[in-house]
């Protein structure tokens, strides 16, 4: 007969519990609490007392990891690729390291934007103060006056940032398949300026500050007795809580809260903002959008709120795996007609190049994009 883990660990409790019930008040209200504890555990954030720290590298080198000269991410003494079972069975811990290496790739693809492909950031919103929330976009020196061209483009939703289009590939193929530099650095042979759009930088993390919670005799008009009855209720209430979380959360993390940025709390807030204050004044005769997943959907958002000004100075829109829908957006119908001649959408196929596939929409085009999977965040 075997005994499971889970049941090791419950064990106690239950045998105290089978102990305590024959006794008086005191010990059916201990009852009353082991039942309250057994009904709130969790064994996978339980089984947290027993991981690692999660405290990880700040750099590539740290995590002993490179870009090769083909782009791929290789460990500097083995060669081999990322490993993300780095310790058998502790999934949480593996998704955390591989998180914390996904935020030093997000900074090495931005050097590589500055560095590789000449691009510029520019902080928004144009006109923040010193001390409020900003996010950034790159732009190519001649992307405002350039008088031709300009390729715009918007990556998808998810953990992704400007420049990039999919961080698994980045991390497991290389970074011509996860990033949009291929796409920058042709557009810029070919003449075009660039703008590349940060459309999930919507906030920023600061600690959540700890509040302290005034007593309710320092405030209450109500008898002693009554009051110290409630701050005695309050007091037992507080360390049964913290208890719980002893064994709920032994790594206890951060609270963090959410500072959002001006005029940029999402992806489609965004895409607007950049229009107005940077697309729209540009001098480009022939605007050209590249948008992956949730970028087509805030393409569509923009057209929306911006038709007339879109159709003046958009030619043309390649989607990927776009995840727009005109129905549920309620594009009119001069929008759609718009998008049924200046737009088209690659999706994943295991059909041959550019071959028609079937929609239910009646906004652009679908064909192949002979994937099955372009790749997602």
């Amino acid at each position: 007969m075997s005994i499971s883990l889970s049941s090791l660990i419950l064990l106690p409790i239950w045998i105290n519990m089978s102990q305590i019930q024959q006794g008086g008040p005191d010990e059916k209200e201990k009852t009353t609490a082991l039942k309250d504890l057994l009904s709130r555990i969790d064994l996978d954030e339980l089984m947290k007392k027993d991981e690692p720290p999660l405290d990880f590298p700040d750099t590539l080198e740290g995590f002993e990891y490179a870009f090769n000269e083909k782009g791929q991410l290789r460990h500097i003494k083995t060669g081999e690729p990322f490993v993300f079972n780095y310790r058998e069975d502790l999934h949480r811990w593996n998704q955390k390291r591989y998180e914390a290496l996904g935020e030093i790739i997000t900074k090495y693809v931005y050097d590589l934007l500055e560095k590789d492909c000449n691009l510029k950031k520019i902080f928004i919103p144009v006109d923040a103060t010193e001390s409020e929330p900003k996010s950034f976009i790159f732009m190519s020196e001649d992307a405002l006056t350039n008088p031709q061209k300009l390729m715009v483009l918007i990556h998808g939703s998810g953990v992704v940032r400007a420049g990039q289009w999919a961080r698994k590939l980045i991390i497991n193929e290389d970074l011509d398949s996860g990033t949009q530099i291929p796409f920058i650095k042709r557009a810029m042979d070919e003449g075009y300026g660039v703008i590349v759009l940060n459309p999930n930088e919507n906030c920023i993390e600061v600690e959540k500050p700890k509040t302290h919670v005034q007593s309710s005799s320092d405030s209450s008009d109500e008898p002693v007795e009554k009051r110290e009855r409630k701050d005695k209720v309050s007091k037992e209430t507080k360390k049964r809580r913290d208890f719980y979380e002893k064994y709920r959360n032994p790594q206890r993390e951060k609270e963090m809260m959410q500072l959002y940025i001006r005029e940029n709390g999402s992806p489609e807030e965004h895409t607007v903002y950049v229009w107005d204050h940077f697309i729209a004044k540009s001098a480009a005769e022939n605007v050209f959008f590249v948008a992956h997943s949730y970028g087509g959907l805030a393409f569509v958002e923009l057209m929306i709120q911006r038709e007339a000004d879109v159709k003046s100075k958009v030619t043309a829109v390649a989607l990927t795996d776009s995840v727009h829908n005109v129905w549920h957006q309620e594009a009119g119908k001069t929008i759609r007609e718009w998008m049924r001649e200046n737009c088209c959408n690659w999706v994943s196929s295991s059909e041959p190049l550019d071959t028609s596939v079937e929609s239910m929409l009646p906004d652009c085009p679908r064909v192949s994009a002979d994937v099955l999977s372009i790749g997602r965040g």
